[in-house]
């Protein structure tokens, strides 16, 4: 029952994750709508979607202690160590991609700002560093708890983040017009482009 429960839970929690999440990368799209509180309620949208986000990283913790009956093994048939070593390999690109898009995107990688201008650094490379790190870290929680059903279950997030890009570049075209049109000919959304 704890299983089943928990697995209702993560996969609510996803949607949920998703839902106020592109509310909250819509700012300049609210605004339109209702003024300029948009930039603050699109705030508390992403804090909303931090604390969903949140649940599910339980949820994959809770599951390995209450595993689903599924005809799959609830472990790897290698060793803890080779799912760590994996884990690791994960961790230390995705990680310091998503670090150096958090530090590169200042404030605004917690609640967006009107104010604030297009960024710089990583993201002149890239278009999500942010994205593409965060993505990698449901597979590197899936090794550490040496889980198979939770490393396949971390394949949802790849359409999650997608979409979320997506809504977020549709918003940055409403705020900055021509010129995030000609920043994204000249970047890679998840690999930098090559230069020719």
């Amino acid at each position: 029952m704890i299983a089943w429960l928990n697995f209702v839970i993560l996969l609510l929690s996803a949607v949920l994750f998703l839902y106020f999440y592109v509310k909250s990368v819509s700012p300049a799209q609210l605004e339109q709508k209702i003024g300029p509180i948009a930039y603050e309620k699109c705030g508390r949208y992403r804090t909303i979607a931090i604390i969903f986000e949140t649940i599910a990283g339980v949820c994959y913790v809770v599951y390995y202690f209450y595993p689903l009956p599924l005809p799959l093994p609830t472990t790897f048939t290698w060793g803890w160590p080779v799912s760590i070593a994996i884990a690791v390999i994960i961790a230390l690109p995705s990680g310091w991609l998503m670090a150096r898009g958090m530090i590169d995107a200042g404030s605004e990688s917690i609640a967006p700002k009107k104010e604030h201008a297009m960024y710089g650094g990583i993201y002149d490379k890239i278009r999500h560093p942010q994205a593409v790190g965060e993505v990698m870290l449901w597979w590197v929680m899936a090794f550490l708890l040496n889980s198979p059903f939770l490393a396949l279950f971390s394949f949802i997030w790849l359409p999650i983040f997608y979409w979320m890009c997506i809504a977020e570049e549709k918003d940055l075209v409403v705020r900055y017009g021509r010129s995030y049109i000609k920043y994204q000919q000249r970047t890679g959304r998840f690999i930098p482009k090559k230069i020719s």
